[in-house]
């Protein structure tokens, strides 16, 4: 018995556990459209007339609960790294950046496509920072423009060409800013600590309903919570394709056989 075999032995029963709870709790779940809770009708009432965001959910993520909000961000910057730690070449920084992509044979031909893929991408990326912008106001928020973003720029690789993705999507550059994401957040909390008010306090008032100016200080946590998901999805992918796609080390000359 190989070593793969016996991981998928060791991880059979865990595997069923994790299944058979699943199974538990979707069988427990109520009928479809039969609400029990009355926390959702609580927020519908209470969220314009105290935090002036007509998005409920974008005032429950980044207000009521917001504290929970900062350690999922925490998590999602916690995996990245891990996987980044996992699939990032010990080679890295040796110097040999400018070949490391010789070999590699996926430049888009068609012209059609990259030009249909220039406009996707920018399509894209307008959709992201709309969702992004009006957050507060209408359904998405920092979470799910941050991965239309990234996508956007993922469109590049898939319309373009494996040079084109890297030029773009520089970690150099990306791994700071999805730090400033992540610490903006507590920087914001903190903030408020400062002041006397308590953490996550909202500093700039409750701002205008239905407007980007709505929520005060929810909106710049809601952009922090986009930079961070963007880059962080950014950085997944970057690793990802350079584990996968890009040119494969060569194998050690056994020099025995000479």
């Amino acid at each position: 018995m190989n070593r793969s075999q016996v991981r998928r032995l060791v991880a059979l029963p865990f595997v069923a556990g994790v299944l058979a709870l699943l199974v538990w709790g979707l069988v427990g779940l109520p009928d479809f459209g039969n609400y029990r809770g009355p926390y959702g009708y609580v927020i519908n009432r209470i969220a314009v007339p105290q935090r002036h965001t007509t998005n409920a959910v974008s005032s429950i993520v980044f207000d009521y609960r917001g504290f929970d909000t900062m350690g999922e961000e925490f998590i999602l910057f916690g995996s990245v790294l891990g996987v980044v730690l996992l699939l990032r070449s010990r080679e890295e920084g040796s110097g040999e950046e400018e070949s490391e992509d010789e070999g590699v044979v996926d430049e888009v031909t068609s012209d059609t496509l990259r030009a249909v893929g220039v406009f996707a991408a920018g399509l894209a990326f307008l959709l992201g920072v709309w969702l992004i912008s009006f957050g507060l106001v209408t359904p998405g928020g920092g979470f799910q423009g941050g991965v239309v973003v990234a996508g956007a720029f993922l469109l590049v690789y898939t319309t373009a060409s494996y040079r084109s993705w890297k030029k773009v999507s520089n970690e150099t550059l990306v791994d700071p800013v999805e730090g400033v994401g992540v610490g903006g957040y507590v920087v914001i909390g903190l903030a408020a600590l400062v002041s006397g008010a308590p953490f996550l306090h909202n500093l700039l008032g409750p701002g205008v309903p239905g407007t980007i100016w709505s929520g005060g200080s929810m909106g710049i946590i809601n952009w922090g919570v986009a930079v961070e998901v963007a880059s962080a999805n950014l950085l997944l992918y970057s690793e990802f394709l350079q584990r996968y796609l890009g040119p494969k080390e060569k194998p050690p000359t056994d020099s025995r056989a000479e």
